[in-house]
């Protein structure tokens, strides 16, 4: 297998890792209602390019555990991938900001959010994003070059302005590539709850 060959199949790989996730969130948005001009379905996520850098799917993963809340002053897990397309230059990940969190947190190592030349750099929950890379690169044939690892990046002292549906802007910034910012969704989980209120319409009995 040449060079180009497996460069290209580690952005095909990375590609189709970031429409799997967009599809796999995408089916629990059915039946959403749009209430403002900021409120999506539940959760397609953005999609955005700065200088060699594909964001892919960028979205805020609705709280799965007790450590997460979207609630004010909650912590949050952003998830997204970034596809490096240059054919000869590295790009860094340097920072993630917004005015919607107090910090924002990217990874466990220093150093670890530089992205190769035709590869990838995968962020979102330990557990089910990592289960869907695993599956990916098994796709593969052995390539070993394919994106493996999903670090976690966490949105940290969430403001009340974070609220399920609805998109907030978030910065990226790369070193080699630029900065971008990006109209993030946020997860509103595979239940959203229903407020009834006297405008609300009545339903007929045995009506659905």
């Amino acid at each position: 297998m040449t060079a180009l060959d497996k460069s290209t199949r580690r952005v095909a790989t990375a590609v189709a890792l970031a429409a799997g996730g967009a599809l796999a969130l995408s089916g629990c948005g059915a039946g959403q209602i749009s209430q403002t001009a900021t409120q999506v379905a539940a959760v397609n996520g953005t999609p955005a390019d700065v200088g060699s850098v594909e964001l892919r799917n960028v979205h805020i993963v609705h709280p799965t555990g007790d450590q997460y809340s979207l609630e004010a002053g909650g912590n949050a897990v952003l998830a997204f991938t970034a596809i490096n397309e240059s054919e000869s230059d590295t790009v860094t990940l340097t920072d993630i900001s917004t005015d919607f969190a107090g910090s924002v947190t990217i990874g466990d190592e220093a150093g670890g959010t530089t992205i190769a030349p035709q590869s990838a750099l995968s962020a979102g929950t330990s557990t089910e994003d990592a289960t869907e890379t695993g599956e990916a690169e098994s796709q593969t044939e052995g390539d070993t070059d394919a994106p493996s690892d999903v670090i976690l990046v966490t949105l940290e002292d969430l403001n009340e302005g974070v609220r399920p549906g609805l998109t907030v802007p978030i910065t990226f910034s790369f070193e080699n590539a630029g900065e971008v910012t990006v109209e993030t969704p946020i997860d509103a989980g595979p239940v959203m709850d229903r407020h009834v209120s006297e405008k609300s319409p009545v339903e007929a009995e045995g009506g659905h």
